[in-house]
């Protein structure tokens, strides 16, 4: 009896940790590269590359996206359409995966390690992909730009199984869309954080070396108050970084995604573009022809 519930137990034991482990290679179809850029929690987690039509001599800016989802699930093809439209703009440009509760049962602060370890990867391969190691930005929205706000701003939190540590896993410019950025008391999270709490939160990290900085907000977002978007600008700004906040009217959580605002999601688009212009990462005018182009459902003819 005591050895039939022994390999009761075992088995079981055995179901729960193999329904976790779960993140599998995305198909992109066309203009895609993947590779695998570390392995945790007995997964294999891919970053997916999307290089400009031509690479020429010089080195290029580069931009990591990270989708969202509450540090819980989310699908690695929400920034497709993000990053297609940067490689179009010679930004060789990445949407990474990490673990997340649903897939690994982790918890937010494996999210914001595996974040810092894309971005290493990224400047340790560098030469190899034709990127310039001091242009590399980290772009995301909700939990996902929690994740890239922390690349960029939080010192700490990497993966100690990181190869390299010495290679930076900092951004260098942040491209934030409704970011859970201030995981305070009263912000976002809070609770799934405290053990953290301060050195996860970017909204209680600021300092006078952190990177230009652009954040898009809906005025409705039930989850990031306008104000906590005003202050963060405006801490930003006082330390002399530069800093763009861009407040929707009348938009909910997610509304930057194109299923479900076309209208602004190529507006978003457009401003991240000037953005990078106004940083001398890309030059010449948005690239319309290729941001309609990506739209899922075309707009009609008037």
């Amino acid at each position: 009896m005591i050895t039939r519930l022994f390999s009761a137990a075992f088995v079981a034991l055995t179901l729960i940790s193999c329904s976790y482990g779960k993140t599998s290679k995305h198909d992109f179809k066309d203009g895609c590269v993947a590779e695998v850029y570390k392995e945790a929690s007995g997964d294999k987690l891919w970053i997916y590359r999307f290089d400009p039509p031509h690479k020429g001599e010089a080195a290029k800016p580069a931009v990591v996206f990270f989708f969202g989802g509450g540090w819980n699930g989310g699908t690695v093809s929400q920034f497709e359409q993000h990053a297609r439209y940067l490689a179009s703009r010679g930004v060789v440009s990445f949407v990474a995966d990490y673990r997340v509760k649903s897939r690994q049962n982790t918890q937010p602060d494996a999210c914001v390690a595996d974040g810092k370890s894309a971005i290493r990867w990224v400047r340790k391969n560098s030469a190899r992909l034709g990127i310039d190691p001091s242009r590399i930005a980290a772009g995301g929205g909700s939990a996902g730009g929690h994740v890239a706000a922390a690349t960029g701003i939080c010192d700490g939190l990497d993966d100690p199984a990181d190869k390299d540590p010495n290679i930076s896993s900092r951004a260098n410019a942040l491209l934030l869309f409704n970011p859970v950025y201030d995981n305070g008391p009263k912000g976002y999270g809070h609770s799934r954080v405290t053990k953290w709490f301060p050195a996860i939160s970017p909204a209680h990290n600021l300092s006078k070396d952190d990177p230009p900085t652009i954040v898009f907000l809906g005025s409705s977002d039930s989850l990031i108050p306008v104000p906590t978007a005003e202050k963060f600008d405006a801490d930003l700004k006082a330390l002399g970084i530069q800093s763009e906040l861009w407040v929707y009217d009348g938009q909910p959580h997610g509304f930057f995604n194109e299923s479900k605002n076309q209208q602004a999601f190529l507006d978003t688009v457009r401003k991240m573009d000037s953005f990078l212009q106004s940083i001398h990462w890309v030059k010449g005018p948005v690239d319309e022809k290729t941001l309609t182009s990506l739209l899922k459902t075309k707009p009609k003819q008037r």
